[in-house]
Parts: C-alpha cells; sequence; structure tokens
C-alpha cells in the first residue's frame, strides 16, 4: 500500500472535486488515487481515506458472515456454570432475561440495545446499503440507510459486552466450575468480523457508489 499526501488547494475548483481533514479541517483538492493506495493530509498526516478494490463484494461477504453469526452467538451457552452439584448456562439473551427478572428493567433495555439490537440493525443496514449498490436499485433508500447506520454505530458495544464477560469469569473462576461454551467463540468471531467489516467498508467509496460517482465499486 502506498502513501500519498493529498495536494494544496487551488482556485476555482467545483466543490465536488474538494475534500476537508477530519481533523485539522485543511480544505484541499481530492487527488486520483489508485486502489488500495491511502490519502494522508498534508498538514497533521491524518488518514483521508484507502481507496479499497472490491470494496461491496468484500463488504457483502462480510455481512453474510457477520447476520450467520449473531444468533448463535447471542443464543448459544457463552459459559457453564457448576456450583454445588447445580449448573447453568449463560446467554448474552439469558442475561437481558435475568436483568428483567430481577426488577432491573433500566439496565435490561439498554443491555438489550447496545448488545443485541443495535448491532443487528446496523448489519441490517449495511446489507441493505451494499445491495442497493450491487443491485442498482433504490440508491436513493440507500442513502438514508446509510446516514441511519452512521448514527447507530456509537451504539453497538459489543466489545464492552464482551470485557463485561471476561470480567465476570474471572471472578467467577475461583467460586465454581467454569467452561466455555460455543456462543462465546461466536460472539468473539462476530465482533472480529464487524471491526473487518468497518475497515474494509470504505466510507468515501460507498457515498461516492450510492450517489452513483463511483461505477466500478460493485465490481
Amino acid at each position: 500500500m502506498s502513501d500519498s499526501a493529498a495536494p494544496q488547494l487551488s482556485p476555482e475548483l467545483p466543490v465536488e472535486h474538494l475534500i476537508a481533514c477530519h481533523e485539522c479541517d485543511l480544505l484541499m483538492r481530492k487527488p486520483n488515487t489508485g486502489y488500495d493506495e491511502r490519502v494522508e493530509c498534508p498538514r497533521c498526516g491524518f488518514e483521508l481515506y484507502t481507496h479499497r478494490h472490491q470494496v461491496v463484494r468484500r463488504s457483502l461477504a462480510l455481512v453474510v458472515a457477520a447476520l450467520l453469526l449473531y444468533v448463535p452467538a447471542n443464543f448459544l451457552p457463552i459459559m457453564r456454570l457448576n456450583l454445588l452439584g447445580q449448573s447453568s448456562e449463560d446467554t448474552v439473551w439469558s442475561g437481558v432475561l435475568g436483568l428483567y427478572e430481577s426488577g432491573m428493567q433500566g439496565i435490561a433495555a439498554v443491555v438489550f440495545l447496545c448488545s443485541m439490537a443495535v448491532p443487528l440493525l446496523k448489519l441490517l443496514c449495511q446489507l441493505a446499503v451494499l445491495l442497493s449498490i450491487r443491485l442498482d436499485l433504490g440508491r436513493s433508500y440507500g442513502l438514508l440507510l446509510y446516514r441511519i447506520y452512521h448514527h447507530l454505530r456509537e451504539w453497538g458495544m459489543l466489545e464492552v459486552y464482551l470485557m463485561g464477560i471476561l470480567v465476570a469469569m474471572v471472578k467467577l473462576a475461583d467460586l465454581a466450575d467454569l467452561s466455555l461454551g460455543v456462543g462465546l467463540f461466536c460472539f468473539v468471531a462476530l465482533l472480529l468480523v464487524q471491526a473487518w467489516l468497518e475497515v474494509s467498508m470504505a466510507p468515501h467509496q460507498i457515498w461516492q457508489a450510492l450517489a452513483g460517482e463511483d461505477v466500478h465499486a460493485g465490481d
């Protein structure tokens, strides 16, 4: 991957040929880039974007993989506890139900939204956006859904939930016999696939494809 600094601004350029740095707000001319080339701000060095090859096809594969992992990650046992002859299996969904039944309905609602509802909505929005580009159908709805997706990004907190699971496992290890479940491995895989998807689904290429400016994005 090669690096390139964005060229300085020249007078009387159309707006669509300009780009602003997200960190220092430097306005500059948008450079012509090849695949897998990274564009950096010449003033602060912030990475503006990377032009990726087959961004829609790769992202679609990752979205489908994440959706396939979603159900086992949330409904298969994360861990099994055996204490004084009594055993129990814990899942993400059973954790939400346990909070609700113990009188903590507000916390249960927040956990449900951040660990189950919002991650699923994000994946469905991404799937719809990518299909609208791939099939060249309903791109105006794709633009709306992509905006919704960006508003939802900060509310999907799978990594925070995973940290909570790890802390609970460390504290319970000395009190009971603890074994890992299939759901934990699916949950970690889901988290990694979503992180990979965030990197692969280059925002500037998706916006250009939805606007019909990047005709090769769906290749």
